[in-house]
């Protein structure tokens, strides 16, 4: 396996760990537990977990009304995007 295979790997599986916790998150408010911070999710999503966030976001309807979030998002999606270029150029 390659370097740019391993890390674009890496870059997937992080997205996935952030849709998840965004979803945990989201259920959690649902049952009133306790939760996970938003400084957590917002910096899980900038660094490298845009597009999982913002995708668990508008799939369980979790912190969508919040601008900065959705700012974070897509600043994390375009991260991701200019990483993922980087990397097959």
């Amino acid at each position: 396996m390659s370097g740019q295979t391993y890390l674009i790997g890496l870059l997937f599986g992080w997205n996935l760990v952030v849709f998840g916790l965004y979803a945990v998150d989201k259920s959690r408010a649902k049952r009133g537990k306790w939760r996970i911070s938003e400084r957590t999710l917002l910096l899980s999503a900038v660094l490298f977990g845009g597009l999982g966030a913002l995708l668990s976001g508008h799939l369980f309807h979790h912190k969508t009304r919040k601008l900065y979030f959705q700012i974070v998002w897509w600043l994390g999606v375009l991260i991701d995007g200019v990483v993922i270029f980087a990397l097959l150029k």
